[in-house]
């Protein structure tokens, strides 16, 4: 089992994380009250690969290896020249990508004596994984969930809730941001931003007894999922075959970076002339519509300043099915690759983008979770392209979990009532105005 790759050779360094109440660059002092040490060590490290420790690979042994597939019999539906490979993540026991670092993140927070976690989650996938991962290492987790995506997917839930977990419907109650959300909008239906706004609170008021956990966008958090592209790029190896374009869906950035790292490593040492795209929601698209700023992580402004693509951090998406793809902001290091024109990014409406799942759940099995659906409406573009210029394209993309926990999302779609919704340009520019100026 390969070690994981820190950050993929980009041109630079993304700018640094800054205090948000001094704008001065933050120490690993000030993250202390949030994160272990070792996993802050991790988040500024330059080094290039670090050690899996073993008491996380026996738990990656249930899944890992994952599995890649050639998706032969969706190349002969779409009659095309491609060839086709996917890495298949819902073969974890909570059914996604998540559970990578989640295992990972647990256990450095146990061998630091943490014995409660704090966390967020959209549509369930982070929450269901942290929980697991607490069960594992006995570990309690307190889960903010979007409230939208609470009342979406009551299996998530209780999924969550077996595993041991606390989930509350954000915004919430308990907090002081989630009481001043609720002051303005009592019927405010949640977002990402905002559930990190509860859990960060919880940390960092609890005197150090409570941790803080993210499930994406962090360098650390990116860095844990590289484990997927190492395996793949052994994969391809062993498959004789090299991917032309390397495709994930995007919402805080995780499970794509997972993938396309470590190939954006290789091709940037070998020189080679593979393409890198992110497939990402019409409804929050912050690669494609954001602009590459420093901003908040969160609604409230209680987390550090990072330069990302971001659509500002009060932006309230709707409350489109692909609930992990909610997210305001995109990780500082994949914003920082979409910024020197290493990754490309598109932007698909929901029902183009549950079009291409159930074509792919009728020709290769799989029901993909509503985020993976990006990823396959984007793959099923570039293979009808290369039909259209009759020329062969090898594609990878990652199937970054199952949907078995999302079919209210697919009664929806056969029921026809999902709706496509593109985000007014006015309202992003407005949320963009309100962002914090740094000089």
């Amino acid at each position: 089992m390969p070690g994981t790759t820190l950050r993929p050779t980009c041109p630079d360094r993304p700018e640094a994380v800054l205090h948000p109440g001094t704008k001065q660059p933050v120490t690993p002092d000030d993250l202390a009250p949030l994160f272990p040490m070792a996993l802050i060590m991790q988040e500024v490290s330059t080094e290039p690969y670090i050690e899996i420790p073993e008491a996380i690979r026996q738990i990656y042994t249930q899944w890992r290896p994952s599995p890649l597939h050639r998706a032969h019999r969706l190349e002969q539906a779409l009659d095309t020249p491609a060839r086709i490979y996917y890495k298949y993540e819902g073969v974890s026991p909570v059914g996604s990508h998540k559970l990578n670092t989640a295992v990972a993140q647990v256990y450095y927070n146990k061998q630091e004596g943490v014995k409660k976690i704090s966390t967020e989650t959209g549509a369930g996938q982070w929450g269901s994984a942290l929980a697991l991962a607490g069960a594992y290492f006995g570990v309690e987790i307190e889960i903010f969930m979007v409230k939208i995506s609470y009342q979406q997917k009551p299996y998530r839930r209780n999924m969550m809730e077996t595993y041991g977990g606390i989930i509350h419907a954000s915004p919430s109650d308990l907090t002081n941001a989630g009481r001043s959300i609720l002051a303005k909008d009592p019927n405010n239906q949640g977002s990402l931003g905002i559930a990190i706004s509860e859990a960060v609170e919880v940390a960092a008021t609890s005197g150090g007894t409570i941790k803080y956990s993210l499930g994406s966008v962090l360098n650390h958090v990116l860095m844990h999922q590289t484990i997927i592209g190492e395996e793949a790029l052994k994969q391809m190896a062993l498959a004789d075959d090299y991917p032309d374009v390397v495709i994930g869906c995007a919402g805080g950035g995780s499970n794509m970076a997972g993938l396309i790292f470590p190939f954006v490593g290789e091709a940037r040492k070998k020189g080679l002339k593979t393409r890198f795209l992110a497939a990402e929601p019409m409804a929050c698209p912050s690669l494609t519509k954001g602009v590459y700023a420093y901003d908040f992580g969160d609604t409230v402004g209680m987390t550090p300043l990072v330069k990302m693509h971001t659509l500002g951090h009060d932006f309230i998406p709707p409350g489109i099915h692909a609930g992990g793809l909610r997210y305001h902001g995109m990780s500082p290091l994949v914003s920082l690759l979409h910024d020197t024109g290493i990754l490309e990014a598109q932007a698909f409406h929901q029902i183009s983008v549950f079009d291409a799942a159930v074509q792919f759940a009728r020709t290769e099995g799989i029901i993909p979770a509503p985020e993976s659906g990006h990823a396959i409406r984007a793959v099923i573009n570039e293979a009808l392209e290369a039909k259209e210029a009759g020329q062969e394209r090898v594609i990878l993309f990652n199937l970054s979990g199952h949907g078995h926990f999302d079919m209210g999302a697919y009664e929806a779609y056969f029921s026809g009532k999902l709706q496509d919704y593109e985000y007014p340009a006015e309202a992003v520019a407005s949320a963009q105005q309100r962002m914090p100026q740094v000089v």
